[in-house]
């Protein structure tokens, strides 16, 4: 997880944000346990309670569940529950705005999935 926050919003909405990008692009596996909430909070130093309000968001949606004395682990199906729910806020949410922009700007949709993707990894 990278070591930056926003300060425009809350630093638990904000790894909460960052698991589910890890369990979408398969860094966090169906069954893996997240890393503990102590440890998450001494790498980042931040807060426990933060850590813990994250994953218990988590736990809300039913991404990930509390195994008693073993810790969180992503939930059989949080994958699928996700891209549903990602591709369904992208499509109410962020779509129409893209697409207007494309047609204000007269590209050719064609033309822009010819574009080689950008690594925005780094």
């Amino acid at each position: 997880m990278p070591e930056r926050w926003n300060d425009n919003e809350p630093i638990y909405r904000q790894l909460r944000a960052r698991v589910v990008a890890m369990i979408l692009d398969g860094r966090l596996a169906e069954e893996e346990s997240l890393p503990s909430v102590r440890q998450v909070a001494a790498d980042y130093q931040i807060n426990p309670l933060t850590v813990s309000k994250a994953y218990q968001s988590l736990v809300d949606e039913a991404l990930v569940e509390k195994r008693r004395g073993l810790g969180m682990f992503v939930r059989h199906g949080a994958r699928d529950q996700l891209l549903a729910s990602e591709r369904d806020h992208f499509i109410r949410e962020e779509w129409p705005a893209i697409r207007a922009r494309i047609e204000r700007m007269d590209l050719d949709p064609a033309d822009l999935l010819a574009q080689p993707a950008k690594d925005n990894s780094s």
